[in-house]
């Protein structure tokens, strides 16, 4: 970037965004935005804003260091350290997958499912989110409702730290209840501490592992690929459908995110399984992501 006696935010910005687009940075201009705006404590709105203020030369070093981190491939929410998921703020970093704007589509689609259709809504149930991650999912629909318990479960501890995190962050620690365990371990249902819940919701790994080496750059060198990838893509879905049934109240909700190609599969073992009424919704580029049905 050249070298300027005095940056101002949107000369700085522009420069930034240029430089980003010629070496191939994803998403330049949002880049340039999220890095200097977590420097000067600023929202993308608020810069432009304050478009000619002054960037001092601390605060443009401590830039140029995120920037070299960007260039790196290093996704701008691990190098800021946040990500904001339904309006909601949530601290990520290496330890966990960074949440999608299409899993927001499968927290409306299952609050929905137990009749919540405005924030605050009051209805009482037990929910169980199976692959926690950062805690994104389990964590909006609490702090949704404040009616809601949540039983939260990862097979990784580090993931659990950052969701125990997010929970206290946002307030509804006395609403979630926090487990380490495996899906796939025989003895993962008794390890539950709830016997029966109203819903079961999951983001589980989808993506077959011949896929990962077509990932983007910066997925597959920073993100978990535990959180991302099974041999098949298709091994959690059939586990946790396998698994429901003994899980949930009779009527009982099973809500997943999806492949883009899994909704024949994953509505195969959901029907093997005895739930019906079984419903697919497309996300904004018109691809299945949700599934759902109900346990008969």
């Amino acid at each position: 970037m050249e070298e300027l006696k005095e940056w101002h935010v949107v000369e700085l910005l522009k420069t930034t965004a240029d430089f980003f687009s010629a070496k191939n940075v994803d998403e330049p201009r949002r880049s340039s935005e999220l890095l200097l705006g977590h420097v000067l404590s600023k929202s993308r709105l608020q810069l432009y804003l304050h478009h000619d203020r002054p960037v001092y030369q601390e605060e443009l070093d401590r830039f140029r260091k995120l920037c070299r981190q960007r260039l790196d491939g290093r996704p701008v929410q691990y190098i800021t350290g946040e990500q904001y998921f339904y309006g909601l703020q949530f601290m990520v970093d290496e330890r966990v997958l960074i949440p999608r704007p299409e899993t927001e589509l499968l927290v409306e689609h299952a609050l929905a499912s137990l009749g919540m259709t405005k924030r605050g809504d009051a209805a009482e149930a037990k929910v169980l989110d199976i692959g926690t991650g950062s805690g994104c999912i389990a964590v909006t629909m609490a702090k949704f409702s404040p009616s809601l318990r949540v039983t939260a479960v990862d097979n990784s501890l580090d993931a659990l730290a950052v969701a125990r995190e997010n929970a206290a962050k946002h307030g509804v620690e006395s609403q979630m209840t926090f487990i380490h365990a495996d899906m796939f371990d025989e003895h993962f249902a008794s390890k539950l501490q709830e016997n029966l819940y109203n819903l079961i919701i999951s983001n589980p790994p989808y993506i077959p592992r011949a896929e990962w080496e077509g990932l983007q750059r910066e997925v597959r060198q920073y993100e978990p690929e535990s959180a991302l990838t099974t041999p098949e893509g298709t091994e959690c879905y059939r586990v946790i459908a396998s698994l429901a049934p003994s899980l949930l109240v009779p009527g009982g909700k099973l809500c997943f995110e999806l492949h883009a190609d899994g909704a024949a599969m994953v509505s195969e073992f959901m029907v093997l399984h005895g739930f019906t009424g079984i419903t697919v919704s497309k996300d904004y580029s018109g691809l299945d992501r949700i599934i759902s049905g109900s346990l008969a």
